[in-house]
This record gives structure tokens, C-alpha cells and sequence, in this order.
């Protein structure tokens, strides 16, 4: 009897119903209250506290004002912890969204990340990881937010030097800034165009 192999089906996007099952105040809806969402550190965690802010912009230059995002990071001694506890002082995976509100910018309250080694033991710059939804994209992007403080850990980071053009490496530098008087780091997306940030494959 001949076996039939089903068909791959075709990606779908993002659309607007990520927001409502995964960021529910970004979509104007009651919040639960084991909510994974955008503090991912506590006053209690140890490390530098910081906000990560920034904007997802189109080819066009415009703002995506319903981008969703993922970020996964290790703390602040460069360790990953798999397991996420929302009465833990920090956790390494955080969401976030931009909205027709308050700018449309996405913020995250974390600590800035330690170096991590890479499965072959070389050091990796401190780096935060992230998923990219939003309309219009079938397949999430991936992409790294790098700090612009860490120069010398990110002139031998072996993922940044995988880029062969330098300035496109700049894409992924998040600028150092201060959100009330705290420390900040501004990380802007562009999905398209000039000064199209750098995605991977994942």
C-alpha cells in the first residue's frame, strides 16, 4: 500500500490575535495572573538594572505600531535558567509589544546580561536574544541586541563577526541613553530598508 506524505501547509501571519492570547494589555484585555510579559527583573535581582526600549519600524520607515516580541537572555553572570518562575527575582524570557499608545515603543525591565560561552566554549558579548512577530511576516525573525558599552567584547563576539559588512553590524548596537534618570539602552527594529537590521537564521 503506497504511503501519501501530506503536504506542507502554507505559513500564516502574525496578524492581531497575538496580542490578544499573549499580550492582553497591549490588547486592551484583563491580564492574568501568571502572566509572562515584560519584567523579567525585580528590584531584587542582582546585576545593573536596565530598561531596553525601542521601536519596529516597516520598509517604509513607519512605525508597526502591533509588533510583538520575545526576549531571552542569560543573567547577569552569563548564565541561562530554563526554568521560568514568576516569584524569582529575575527570569531570562520576557515578552513585550508596541501599541497605538505611549509612542508605540516596546520597554523591558532586566538586567543587563554577563558573557556567555557559545557550545564551543568561546565567548559571546553580552547579548539579549529576540523574536520578531508582526503582520505581514510568515515566519518570526530572529535577531541580537548588543550593548554599545561592551566594544571590546563585541569586536571578538564570533556572531557579530559572522557579518561580513561592519556597518551592518551596527544594526544590532543598541545605544546607551537614560529612561527617568535610570540607565537605558535604545534598540530599534527595521524589518526593511535602509538600515535593515540584521536577522538569522534560527
Amino acid at each position: 500500500m503506497p504511503v501519501e506524505l501530506l503536504p506542507e501547509t502554507a505559513s500564516q501571519t502574525a496578524g492581531p490575535y497575538v496580542h490578544i492570547g499573549l499580550a492582553l494589555a497591549a490588547a486592551g484585555n484583563p491580564t492574568r495572573d501568571q502572566e509572562i510579559w515584560n519584567q523579567m527583573a525585580k528590584p531584587g535581582a542582582p546585576g545593573e538594572h536596565i530598561t531596553l526600549i525601542g521601536h519596529v519600524y516597516d520598509g517604509n520607515g513607519h512605525l508597526v505600531r502591533d509588533a510583538f516580541l520575545e526576549l531571552w537572555q542569560a543573567d547577569n553572570q552569563g548564565r541561562y535558567d530554563a526554568e521560568y518562575n514568576l516569584d524569582k527575582p529575575f527570569n531570562g524570557f520576557g515578552r513585550t509589544a508596541t501599541t497605538f499608545d505611549a509612542g508605540s515603543e516596546w520597554t523591558v525591565q532586566t538586567v543587563k546580561p554577563g558573557v556567555v560561552n557559545n557550545a564551543a566554549g568561546v565567548p559571546m558579548a553580552p547579548h539579549v536574544n529576540i523574536a520578531l512577530f508582526a503582520r505581514g511576516i510568515n515566519i518570526h525573525l530572529h535577531t541580537r541586541l548588543y550593548f554599545e558599552d561592551e566594544a571590546d567584547a563585541n569586536a571578538k563576539d564570533p556572531v557579530l563577526n559572522l557579518i561580513e559588512q561592519p556597518s551592518r553590524r551596527e544594526t544590532l548596537i543598541a545605544k546607551r541613553c537614560e529612561v527617568d534618570g535610570k540607565p537605558a539602552y535604545r534598540f530599534d527594529i527595521r524589518i526593511q530598508g535602509d538600515g535593515e537590521t540584521v536577522f538569522f537564521d534560527f
